[in-house]
Parts: structure tokens; C-alpha cells; sequence
């Protein structure tokens, strides 16, 4: 699978905005030279009765939601769990950056390898979990409460793009994926240019992460990290069509996990923004 993300870029969708897995499945996609499970040597492929339905017992080995569930609530669990060791152990600023470049590089080896690697994932997952208490416990001292607020935050976004998702509001199609990706590319960059000229001429760079613009490019932050939800979801959703092997689990979740450390970081920056004096 091939997919996008605010950070990286990682399988999950073929061209035309669609994600293709099994060869047996119905639609414009199967039988795709770009669909790597759309080949009738592909064991993972659903097999079709006469009447259209799938045939019972030729599902093993695929993913399913339940899987997907599990393999994010591991990876999730994994970064709260260092997150809470960070905290409680007040560990400094210092580390935490180190943790959040280690975590920056092992997503990276992740996304360029053929297969997702489940310690690796966890692996990544340990280091964000770190970096993540570590800086919320920092900003939580100078904004009291501003940790969960963002933690309720990146938990009703992530709630209510299911919802839109799930009523078809929001409909993931080849347009919305290439908008959403140059968007956050432009984003990134305009970033990047800030802590640049932070770095040189010191202060608050171009002011992107302060004041009226702070808060303005946190609600984009936001915005983005919620389009990158719809993308994920319509990764698990096709991989689940389309009869993916159950290991591409671990890279639904990697890639959900992503999204919602991004969500929160944003959430936790405008906070400490807006409550911040």
C-alpha cells in the first residue's frame, strides 16, 4: 500500500486515489499493474460466488478492522506508556529532542522499507512517546491543564472525521489526496523556512509559530493532520476491500499513530499559544 502523511509519505494508495488488493474484487482497479495483491497468484485475494457475494473461508491471512484495531492500539499504547514514564520522571528537554530525531529517522527507515517492520514501528512508537511527555510536561508546567486539553482535542477530530468519513462527507478521491499532499508540503517548507531563520537571526523567525499567525497556521496544522485521517481511513477501508495480507495492519496503524501525534502536537502548540501569556 502507498499513502501520505503530514511527515512522511508511505504506501496505501494507487494512482487515481484508490487502493487495490485483490484481483478477484470487482472495479475499475482489479487486475491494476500498480495493484501488487491484483494477480491471480495473490493467496489473499477474496474469492467471488456466481451471485456477486464473497465465498466463505478465503479470508484467512488478510486484514481486517479487528486487526487494524489491534495493531493501533499497541502502537498507540506503546506511546503513551513511554509518554507517561517521561513525564513522571521529568526527564529534559534534551532528551526529548533527541528522542523526537530518532523517532523522525526510524519512521523514515519504516516508510522506505518493503514491509512494515513491527519493531521498528514499536521502536518508533517508544522514542515519540518520550519526545511527546516530555514536551507536554513542559508546556503543561507553563500552561496548567494544556496537555489534555489537546489530548480531548486530537480526540474529537479524530472522532468526528471518522463520523464525516464514514457518512461519506468527506470523500477521499484522487483529487483530495493530491491537494491535501501539496498543501502539506507547502506547509512543511514554510516551517522549515521559520526554524531557519529562527536559527539565524533568533526571535520567533518569521512569526509562524507566535501570536496571529501562530494561531493561524496551528488551525491549518490542525486541518491538515484531519485530512490525513481521511487518507488513512480510506487506507484500511481498501485494504480491507481489496484483501491485503494482515502485516499491511502494522502499517495502517504506523500511519494512524503519525497522524494523531501530529494532530496532538498542533492541538498542544495552539494551546499553549492562545493560553499562554
Amino acid at each position: 500500500m502507498r499513502s501520505s502523511n503530514p511527515v512522511l509519505t508511505r504506501r496505501g494508495f494507487s494512482q487515481g486515489g484508490q487502493a487495490g488488493f485483490n484481483g478477484a474484487q470487482a472495479g475499475p482497479y482489479a487486475g491494476s499493474p500498480q495493484n501488487p495483491y491484483a494477480q491471480p497468484s495473490n493467496p489473499y485475494a477474496q474469492q467471488m460466488g456466481p451471485d456477486g457475494s464473497m465465498m466463505q473461508g478465503a479470508r484467512a491471512g488478510v486484514m481486517t478492522i479487528d486487526s487494524v484495531v489491534n495493531r493501533t492500539a499497541i502502537t498507540l499504547g506503546t506511546v503513551i506508556a513511554a509518554a507517561a514514564v517521561a513525564w513522571i520522571m521529568d526527564l529534559p528537554l534534551a532528551i526529548g529532542i533527541v528522542c523526537a530525531l530518532v523517532g523522525m529517522g526510524l519512521a523514515l527507515w519504516q516508510s522506505f522499507k518493503s514491509e512494515p517492520s513491527p519493531p521498528l514501528i514499536l521502536a518508533y512508537a517508544v522514542s515519540q512517546g518520550i519526545f511527546l511527555g516530555i514536551i507536554s510536561n513542559a508546556i503543561n508546567q507553563w500552561v496548567p491543564g494544556a496537555a489534555m486539553q489537546a489530548v480531548l482535542g486530537t480526540m474529537a477530530v479524530f472522532a468526528g472525521v471518522l463520523f464525516m468519513y464514514k457518512q461519506r462527507i468527506i470523500k477521499v478521491n484522487a483529487r483530495f489526496t493530491k491537494f491535501v499532499v501539496a498543501a502539506s508540503i507547502g506547509f512543511m517548507l514554510l516551517m522549515v523556512v521559520n526554524m531557519v531563520v529562527a536559527m539565524i537571526g533568533g526571535g520567533n523567525g518569521l512569526g509562524l509559530r507566535s501570536g496571529g499567525l501562530g494561531i493561524l497556521f496551528g488551525v491549518i496544522g490542525i486541518i491538515l493532520g484531519a485530512c490525513f485521517l481521511a487518507l488513512d481511513f480510506k487506507m484500511v477501508e481498501d485494504g480491507i476491500a481489496y484483501g491485503a495480507p494482515e502485516k499491511e495492519s502494522w502499517l495502517a496503524a504506523f500511519g494512524l499513530t503519525m497522524t494523531l501525534v501530529w494532530i496532538y502536537l498542533e492541538f498542544l502548540r495552539l494551546i499553549a499559544i492562545l493560553q499562554g501569556d
